[in-house]
């Protein structure tokens, strides 16, 4: 599956690469980029709310979710930042969902997508995206140090993700400032937050930490939290919540 996941997002890629000039234009046209590592590093657990239609592991979650109101609703509860889901094929996403919630929130924004190319940071800058996600078991070691470059030359960071001891040390090698350490085998799709509290030790000196996957319950955040995790990005469970705003509040204030 994450063969297919990522044929699919070069060929999106190569799409983007015939568009850079324009990309480039209307990045340069918006303003400053929000701050994810500010929103994230302040006291206290913070958290991403994500916007996701369905996933492979557990298929369509909401597939009639209007991004604006949940959007809303999770800066409502306190959210410090917005995570998009633009792949389309497997995640149900778009650009679209991403001007969308650009359009109704004031916090940072991440493009959360398989980012292979240079032209994909562009898009997301281009369309509103503060922060991108870099995953280290998708990209080459130079085109990992290369996405991080292009990301500050866009004006945005980049959330580089891992998911064992030898991809945080990849990714501090590359430069990372902010990584993220996914809950979830990307082969399997199970998740375990015992991946992340073992990672732990080895993020002393990395900027922002963020624990990702697997987090739905007030003890799955205070987890997290006592791992020394800045943030924690949560997706599935909001989505499904009839009440999005209070499980955020909830989340964050177990911690």
């Amino acid at each position: 599956m994450l063969k297919q996941i990522l044929t699919h997002a070069r060929e999106r890629a190569a799409n983007a690469d015939g568009h850079v000039s324009e990309l480039r234009r209307r990045s340069d046209a918006r303003g400053p980029a929000r701050s994810l590592s500010g929103a994230l590093a302040r006291p206290g657990l913070r958290l991403i709310a994500e916007i996701k239609r369905k996933s492979p592991s557990a298929g369509v979650i909401d597939g009639s979710l209007d991004p604006r109101h949940q959007a809303t609703a999770y800066v409502d509860g306190g959210a410090d930042a917005i995570s998009v889901l633009t792949e389309p094929m497997y995640f149900g996403g778009s650009m679209s969902d991403l001007a969308a919630v650009r359009g109704v929130v004031d916090v940072p924004v991440l493009r959360k997508d398989f980012t292979m190319a240079p032209s994909q940071v562009w898009e997301a800058r281009a369309g509103g995206a503060d922060a991108v996600l870099l995953i280290v078991a998708a990209l080459e070691q130079t085109v990992l140090e290369n996405l991080i470059s292009v990301a500050c030359s866009a004006g945005a960071e980049a959330i580089v993700e891992a998911h064992s001891p030898d991809e945080v040390v990849r990714a501090i090698d590359a430069g990372a400032t902010i990584i993220g350490v996914n809950n979830r085998d990307l082969t399997t799709f199970t998740t375990d937050l015992a991946v992340a509290e073992s990672i732990a030790p080895l993020l002393g000196a990395v900027e922002v930490t963020i624990a990702e996957s697997g987090v739905s319950t007030s003890e799955g955040a205070k987890r997290m939290a006592r791992a020394g995790y800045d943030a924690i990005l949560v997706g599935e469970a909001l989505v499904r919540s009839p009440h999005p705003a209070q499980l955020v509040r909830e989340l964050k204030g177990s911690a």
